[in-house]
Protein backbone atom coordinates (compact mmCIF):
# COMPACT_ATOMS: atom_id res chain seq x y z
CA UNK A 1 0.00 0.00 0.00
CA UNK A 2 1.34 3.40 -0.87
CA UNK A 3 0.80 6.03 1.59
CA UNK A 4 0.98 9.92 1.30
CA UNK A 5 1.30 11.61 4.82
CA UNK A 6 -0.27 15.45 4.99
CA UNK A 7 0.53 17.66 7.70
CA UNK A 8 2.15 21.34 7.89
CA UNK A 9 4.33 20.22 10.88
CA UNK A 10 6.83 18.15 9.70
CA UNK A 11 7.71 16.51 12.92
CA UNK A 12 4.52 15.46 12.83
CA UNK A 13 4.99 14.00 9.34
CA UNK A 14 8.60 12.66 10.26
CA UNK A 15 7.19 10.65 13.98
CA UNK A 16 4.01 9.23 11.27
CA UNK A 17 6.84 7.83 8.80
CA UNK A 18 8.61 6.16 11.63
CA UNK A 19 5.43 4.79 12.70
CA UNK A 20 4.79 3.33 9.77
CA UNK A 21 8.10 1.84 8.33
CA UNK A 22 8.18 -1.36 10.59
CA UNK A 23 4.25 -2.43 9.49
CA UNK A 24 5.25 -4.90 6.25
CA UNK A 25 3.29 -3.94 2.89
CA UNK A 26 3.46 0.18 3.55
CA UNK A 27 5.31 2.57 2.07
CA UNK A 28 5.20 5.87 2.32
CA UNK A 29 5.79 7.79 -1.02
CA UNK A 30 5.59 11.36 -0.92
CA UNK A 31 4.65 14.31 2.55
CA UNK A 32 3.10 17.55 2.16
CA UNK A 33 2.25 20.34 4.11
CA UNK A 34 -0.34 21.93 2.86
CA UNK A 35 -3.64 21.06 0.83
CA UNK A 36 -2.82 22.20 -2.61
CA UNK A 37 0.57 20.32 -2.57
CA UNK A 38 -1.11 17.59 -0.85
CA UNK A 39 -3.66 17.28 -4.16
CA UNK A 40 -0.23 17.69 -6.46
CA UNK A 41 1.51 14.65 -4.57
CA UNK A 42 -1.21 12.61 -4.23
CA UNK A 43 -1.98 12.96 -8.03
CA UNK A 44 1.96 12.15 -8.91
CA UNK A 45 2.46 9.15 -6.73
CA UNK A 46 -1.97 7.52 -7.39
CA UNK A 47 -1.12 6.50 -3.44
CA UNK A 48 -3.55 3.94 -2.28
CA UNK A 49 -3.83 5.98 0.94
CA UNK A 50 -3.66 9.50 2.17
CA UNK A 51 -2.95 10.35 6.42
CA UNK A 52 -4.79 14.12 6.49
CA UNK A 53 -4.13 16.46 8.89
CA UNK A 54 -7.45 18.38 9.23
CA UNK A 55 -6.18 21.70 10.70
CA UNK A 56 -3.96 23.41 8.11
CA UNK A 57 -3.76 27.13 7.23
CA UNK A 58 -5.11 27.64 3.94
CA UNK A 59 -6.64 24.59 2.33
CA UNK A 60 -7.60 22.22 5.17
CA UNK A 61 -7.93 18.88 5.33
CA UNK A 62 -11.48 18.14 5.09
CA UNK A 63 -11.92 20.32 1.36
CA UNK A 64 -8.66 18.26 0.28
CA UNK A 65 -11.05 15.68 0.79
CA UNK A 66 -14.03 16.77 -0.70
CA UNK A 67 -11.27 17.51 -3.68
CA UNK A 68 -10.54 14.34 -3.78
CA UNK A 69 -13.90 12.86 -4.08
CA UNK A 70 -13.92 14.07 -7.61
CA UNK A 71 -11.80 11.09 -8.44
CA UNK A 72 -13.22 8.39 -10.23
CA UNK A 73 -11.39 6.01 -7.51
CA UNK A 74 -9.95 8.27 -4.93
CA UNK A 75 -7.32 7.01 -2.28
CA UNK A 76 -8.69 5.78 1.30
CA UNK A 77 -8.71 8.73 3.61
CA UNK A 78 -7.94 8.57 7.01
CA UNK A 79 -7.70 11.96 8.86
CA UNK A 80 -5.50 12.55 12.06
CA UNK A 81 -6.70 16.14 14.07
CA UNK A 82 -5.39 17.21 17.30
CA UNK A 83 -8.61 18.75 18.42
CA UNK A 84 -11.59 16.22 19.00
CA UNK A 85 -14.29 18.40 17.93
CA UNK A 86 -12.99 18.04 14.80
CA UNK A 87 -13.28 14.50 14.90
CA UNK A 88 -17.47 14.33 14.26
CA UNK A 89 -16.55 16.49 10.81
CA UNK A 90 -13.80 14.00 10.03
CA UNK A 91 -16.57 10.78 10.90
CA UNK A 92 -19.06 12.30 8.36
CA UNK A 93 -16.79 12.79 5.36
CA UNK A 94 -17.24 9.07 4.82
CA UNK A 95 -13.11 8.60 5.46
CA UNK A 96 -11.48 4.54 5.89
CA UNK A 97 -10.93 6.58 10.09
CA UNK A 98 -9.72 9.13 12.05
CA UNK A 99 -7.07 9.78 14.46
CA UNK A 100 -6.24 11.72 17.47
CA UNK A 101 -3.25 13.21 18.18
CA UNK A 102 -0.91 11.86 19.20
CA UNK A 103 -1.48 8.94 17.06
CA UNK A 104 -0.78 5.67 19.04
CA UNK A 105 1.17 3.23 16.88
CA UNK A 106 -1.86 0.34 17.68
CA UNK A 107 -4.53 2.90 16.29
CA UNK A 108 -2.60 3.82 13.17
CA UNK A 109 -1.95 -0.21 12.56
CA UNK A 110 -5.79 -0.73 13.03
CA UNK A 111 -6.70 2.18 10.77
CA UNK A 112 -4.14 1.23 7.82
CA UNK A 113 -5.77 -1.91 8.15
CA UNK A 114 -9.20 -0.75 7.58
CA UNK A 115 -8.08 1.53 4.51
CA UNK A 116 -6.72 -1.73 3.00
CA UNK A 117 -10.30 -2.90 2.01
CA UNK A 118 -11.32 -2.09 -1.30
CA UNK A 119 -14.09 0.83 -1.50
CA UNK A 120 -17.02 0.73 -3.05
CA UNK A 121 -15.49 2.77 -5.99
CA UNK A 122 -12.84 0.67 -6.51
CA UNK A 123 -15.11 -2.81 -6.44
CA UNK A 124 -17.20 -1.02 -8.75
CA UNK A 125 -14.55 -0.43 -10.92
CA UNK A 126 -13.38 -3.52 -10.76
CA UNK A 127 -16.32 -5.00 -11.62
CA UNK A 128 -17.24 -2.92 -14.67
CA UNK A 129 -13.76 -4.15 -15.88
CA UNK A 130 -14.22 -7.67 -15.01
CA UNK A 131 -17.61 -7.58 -16.55
CA UNK A 132 -18.04 -8.46 -20.41
CA UNK A 133 -22.12 -9.39 -20.79
CA UNK A 134 -23.22 -6.20 -19.11
CA UNK A 135 -23.92 -2.94 -21.67
CA UNK A 136 -21.05 -0.53 -22.26
CA UNK A 137 -23.55 2.42 -23.23
CA UNK A 138 -27.37 2.84 -22.72
CA UNK A 139 -28.93 4.18 -26.01
CA UNK A 140 -32.14 6.25 -26.60
CA UNK A 141 -33.73 6.73 -30.43
CA UNK A 142 -34.07 10.80 -30.93
CA UNK A 143 -35.48 12.63 -33.62
CA UNK A 144 -31.82 12.87 -34.92
CA UNK A 145 -31.05 9.25 -34.74
CA UNK A 146 -29.61 7.09 -32.12
CA UNK A 147 -27.70 9.15 -29.10
CA UNK A 148 -25.73 6.72 -26.47
CA UNK A 149 -24.34 7.43 -23.45
CA UNK A 150 -21.32 5.21 -22.04
CA UNK A 151 -22.36 3.77 -19.08
CA UNK A 152 -19.23 5.07 -16.95
CA UNK A 153 -20.00 8.67 -17.51
CA UNK A 154 -23.53 7.98 -15.72
CA UNK A 155 -24.42 9.39 -12.96
CA UNK A 156 -27.95 8.28 -11.75
CA UNK A 157 -31.19 7.45 -14.04
CA UNK A 158 -34.57 8.99 -12.49
CA UNK A 159 -37.54 7.42 -13.73
CA UNK A 160 -41.15 9.87 -14.30
CA UNK A 161 -44.17 7.90 -15.77
CA UNK A 162 -43.29 6.33 -18.96
CA UNK A 163 -40.04 7.68 -19.42
CA UNK A 164 -36.70 7.45 -17.78
CA UNK A 165 -33.81 10.20 -17.69
CA UNK A 166 -30.14 9.68 -17.62
CA UNK A 167 -28.46 11.85 -16.03
CA UNK A 168 -24.90 11.93 -17.22
CA UNK A 169 -21.59 13.96 -17.27
CA UNK A 170 -22.72 15.51 -20.63
CA UNK A 171 -26.30 16.24 -19.43
CA UNK A 172 -29.60 14.19 -20.21
CA UNK A 173 -31.23 11.31 -22.35
CA UNK A 174 -34.44 10.61 -22.26
CA UNK A 175 -35.13 6.18 -22.52
CA UNK A 176 -37.88 4.21 -22.59
CA UNK A 177 -36.02 1.32 -20.43
CA UNK A 178 -37.39 1.03 -17.07
CA UNK A 179 -35.31 0.90 -13.70
CA UNK A 180 -35.96 -2.26 -12.62
CA UNK A 181 -34.36 -3.36 -16.47
CA UNK A 182 -31.56 -1.18 -16.08
CA UNK A 183 -31.22 -2.57 -12.82
CA UNK A 184 -30.86 -5.83 -13.81
CA UNK A 185 -28.96 -4.98 -17.04
CA UNK A 186 -25.98 -2.83 -15.15
CA UNK A 187 -25.76 -5.10 -11.68
CA UNK A 188 -23.67 -4.02 -8.59
CA UNK A 189 -22.14 -1.05 -10.32
CA UNK A 190 -25.67 0.64 -9.54
CA UNK A 191 -27.98 0.98 -6.63
CA UNK A 192 -31.68 1.25 -6.24
CA UNK A 193 -32.14 4.20 -3.61
CA UNK A 194 -35.42 4.94 -4.47
CA UNK A 195 -38.86 3.77 -6.41
CA UNK A 196 -37.85 6.35 -8.97
CA UNK A 197 -34.00 6.76 -8.67
CA UNK A 198 -30.86 4.04 -9.55
CA UNK A 199 -27.59 5.80 -8.86
CA UNK A 200 -23.97 5.44 -9.53
CA UNK A 201 -22.40 3.88 -6.60
CA UNK A 202 -19.18 5.73 -7.67
CA UNK A 203 -20.19 8.77 -8.03
CA UNK A 204 -21.80 8.81 -4.33
CA UNK A 205 -20.16 10.94 -2.14
CA UNK A 206 -22.35 11.08 1.04
CA UNK A 207 -25.51 11.04 2.90
CA UNK A 208 -27.83 13.88 4.03
CA UNK A 209 -30.58 13.73 6.23
CA UNK A 210 -33.24 16.05 5.19
CA UNK A 211 -35.74 15.64 8.80
CA UNK A 212 -36.83 12.89 10.45
CA UNK A 213 -38.38 11.26 7.55
CA UNK A 214 -36.60 12.21 4.92
CA UNK A 215 -32.70 11.65 3.27
CA UNK A 216 -30.75 12.57 -0.06
CA UNK A 217 -27.77 11.30 -1.66
CA UNK A 218 -24.84 13.75 -2.50
CA UNK A 219 -23.33 12.78 -5.95
CA UNK A 220 -20.34 14.51 -7.80
CA UNK A 221 -21.02 16.89 -10.74
CA UNK A 222 -24.96 17.21 -9.11
CA UNK A 223 -25.92 19.81 -7.79
CA UNK A 224 -28.76 18.62 -5.60
CA UNK A 225 -29.68 15.73 -3.99
CA UNK A 226 -31.15 12.59 -5.43
CA UNK A 227 -34.01 11.32 -2.58
CA UNK A 228 -33.30 7.97 -0.47
CA UNK A 229 -36.73 6.25 0.36
CA UNK A 230 -37.19 5.25 3.82
CA UNK A 231 -37.20 1.19 2.86
CA UNK A 232 -33.69 1.81 0.94
CA UNK A 233 -32.36 4.09 3.77
CA UNK A 234 -30.65 1.24 5.70
CA UNK A 235 -28.85 -0.15 2.55
CA UNK A 236 -27.47 2.52 1.61
CA UNK A 237 -25.98 3.49 4.98
CA UNK A 238 -24.54 -0.06 4.76
CA UNK A 239 -23.00 0.75 1.43
CA UNK A 240 -21.87 4.18 2.46
CA UNK A 241 -19.74 2.10 6.23
CA UNK A 242 -18.44 -0.26 4.76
Amino acid sequence: MKIVIVDDEPLARERLRRMIEPFPGYEVVGEAGDGESALRCLHNTAADTVLLDVHMPGMDGLQVARALAESDVPPAVIFITAHSEHALSAHNSHAAGYLLKPVRRDDLAAALSRARRPSRAQLAALEDNASTDRPAFVSARTRDGIERVAVADILYFWADQKYTTVYHMQGELLIEQSLLTLEQSLGGAFMRVHRKALVACRHITGLRLDGPDGASLTLRHVRDGVPVSRRRLADVRALLEK
